[in-house]
């Protein structure tokens, strides 16, 4: 989860949808439960009216109370259903509290009002009571008639469960739309971070030169930052190459000037010196010719690309015209279509030359070039059928080091460059004996297409 972007926000938002859902049922269960019990306490202010009717008076004009009217839900004992009525020392009470007496130690409230109370109901249960106090007569002897009707508060309770199991089903479909939409929303939202990841995947793959500014406002500076940190590492590549192409330039004026001397004293007859210093320069030259080179190798190589096919036939046909190469038989086999390799052509154009003199020199009579494409991958084999090398050298040949460029066998210098420019565009060069002959096998990416 702390590797995910899109995970943590799916996390904290799925929390909070469900938070705020939740604080909501709770809420609507509160509101709804005063509702139901404002609408109750109607009902039973409107069952006290009723009962007020029970007061009659008698022939010397004194109220009392009279029979109650017949009602199905203050029959049945303990129904939860009750009412109590008080007029001085008469009391009645609905059939359904049986032997139990509403307690009315409190005082009455005014007349003409009521008070909605909380009492205890005959089985201990919770009751919601209305108290309705109203004078009966005129004058100082008016009497005060008390009315009580209560309900119990389970029924009240019933119902704000049974709208919590309605309420919860729709509110889990709430909470997975929101939660749904929340997943569109990061998706949309984070998208510029996908965009980026695939335009530094498509630097890798060359399909592209720069990350670009047509992303949105937020990303823009990230975008900059990383194209100004490409154009820096170019620039510096560039310098490099140029401050090692300009050493090894330094190197070749005094190198030739002792290869002078080196004359001189062959002239005089100092054969032992003359040939120590020509060994020397000899091995220098190499290593400034395999410098000048490996400064030559391009730097964008990501974005650049070449036409094998198209090299390998014009590098055949300037070595057709060597002394060597007019002995030699020539042949291809292309694939088709002809791939085309992610690398810069002037350095497959050096790799492909070096690789053909060298089998061109060491082939007896024929020299095979293969073109093939497996997957994202370019396959070019040379392949001669000449005495191959010592199974012992294979893995050495390719590497650096000067031990391979004075090995003066003919392939030290060149399969060496050819290993750094295949390994400078992301490719690898192989070797193996074909007894006969030696197959020389360089592979590079297959270049995309741009976007």
């Amino acid at each position: 989860m702390r590797r995910s972007l899109r995970l943590r926000l799916l996390v904290v938002g799925a929390f909070a949808i469900v938070a705020t859902l939740g604080a909501a049922s709770l809420g609507l269960a509160l509101l709804f439960e005063r509702h139901v019990e404002r609408v109750a306490v109607n009902d039973l202010e409107a069952r006290a009216l009723t009962l007020a009717g029970i007061v009659e008076h008698d022939a010397t004009g004194v109220p009392r109370l009279a029979a109650p009217p017949a009602d199905r839900l203050y029959q049945q004992p303990f129904s939860g259903h009750y009412w109590q009525v008080a007029l001085r020392d008469q009391v009645q009470r609905s059939r359904s509290l049986w032997d139990y007496t509403l307690p009315m130690d409190r005082p009455a409230p005014a007349p003409g009002r009521s008070d909605v109370l909380s009492l205890p109901g005959p089985r201990g249960e919770r009751l919601l009571a209305v108290e309705q106090s109203l004078l009966v007569g005129r004058g100082p002897e008016s009497l005060t008639l008390r009315i009580v009707v209560a309900s119990d508060r389970a029924v009240l309770t019933a119902a704000r469960q049974e709208f919590l199991g309605d309420l919860l089903p729709y509110l889990a479909f709430l909470a997975l739309l929101l939660m749904a939409g929340s997943w569109l929303q990061i998706r949309i939202g984070l998208s510029p971070l996908a965009e980026v990841a695939d335009r530094v995947q498509a630097l890798t793959e060359g399909q592209r030169s720069r990350i670009g500014t047509d992303l949105p406002d937020e990303m823009l500076p990230l975008s900059r930052q990383l194209d100004a940190l490409l154009d820096a590492r170019d620039a510096e590549l560039l310098r490099a190459r140029h401050r090692a192409g300009d050493l090894a330039h330094g190197f070749k004026t005094p190198l030739q000037a002792l290869l002078g001397d080196a004359g001189t004293l062959r002239h005089r007859g100092e054969l032992e010196i003359a040939g120590s210093i020509e060994t020397v320069v000899t091995a220098m030259r190499r290593l400034v010719d395999r410098e000048l080179a490996r400064a030559r190798i391009q730097s964008d190589r990501h974005t650049a690309e070449a036409d094998p096919a198209v090299i390998l036939a014009r590098l055949i046909k300037v070595l057709r015209r060597t002394p060597k190469g007019g002995e030699i038989d020539w042949q291809t086999r292309l694939a088709d279509p002809a791939p085309r390799a992610r690398i810069d052509p002037d350095d497959l154009t050096e790799a492909l030359g070096a690789l053909l003199e060298n089998a061109m020199q060491h082939a007896d009579a024929a020299v095979e070039a293969v073109i093939g494409q497996n997957g994202d991958r370019v396959t070019i084999a040379i392949c001669d059928d000449g005495p191959g090398v010592p199974d012992g050298a294979l893995a050495c040949l390719p590497q650096r080091g000067m031990r391979l460029d004075e090995s003066g066998e003919g392939q030290g210098i060149g399969l060496a460059i050819v290993s750094d420019i295949a390994e400078a565009a992301g490719g690898q060069l192989s070797l193996t004996n074909t007894r006969p002959g030696l197959r020389v096998e360089l592979t590079l990416a297959v270049a995309a297409p741009r976007r």
